[in-house]
């Protein structure tokens, strides 16, 4: 067996049933578990203000901006899973509630009854880039501690981040 590999003990403060054996060290799972938990918040939060803008978007270029909405919001849905399961895989523990999401997100919510298109599109292109810095935060957490998986993951959700943030950008400058 390697060496590497932590003992499942009692020093963690993750509940023996749950603490997955890993070669990483106690303390690169807490350090990257807390920028992944994170990142998860603030990938919840920027969910959750995409679909509100897709729901509530009106104006001469709805059906553009409806569908751009919708489409990113899948997009950033589709990455929660790999980010939490990314956290469980080195041994940490993740997100339980939307409270525990409130208590780590850095994302601003957007609770206006109206937002102007143009206001809808340079918020989240702004969310987006705060996002891909996060991101790149948790990476260099990560690579820190030789954590290639964790870096590999978060390089492909940083591309897309840019993407997206690229599409906002675009958009933004349609009269």
């Amino acid at each position: 067996m390697n060496t590497k590999v932590r003992a499942l003990d009692m020093r963690h403060k993750v509940a023996p049933s749950l603490d997955t054996p890993t070669d990483l060290s106690a303390d690169a799972v807490s350090q990257i578990s807390a920028k992944l938990n994170k990142v998860l918040a603030d990938v919840f939060a920027l969910y959750l203000k995409t679909k509100n803008f897709h729901w509530h978007v009106s104006g001469p270029h709805f059906r553009d901006y409806h569908l751009l909405f919708d489409e990113q919001s899948e997009q950033i849905f589709a990455i929660t899973d790999d980010i939490a399961e990314r956290v469980r895989k080195i041994g940490g523990t993740t997100l339980r509630s939307i409270g525990n999401v409130a208590r780590l997100q850095t994302l601003e919510d957007n609770d206006e009854d109206f937002v102007p298109p143009l206001d809808m599109l340079r918020e989240l292109m702004s969310d987006n880039k705060a996002l891909v810095a996060s991101m790149r935060d948790a990476h260099e957490v990560a690579d820190k501690h030789e954590d290639v998986a964790t870096t590999s993951l978060l390089e492909n959700f940083i591309d897309q981040a840019e993407r997206r943030t690229w599409f906002l950008f675009e958009a933004s400058r349609a009269k």
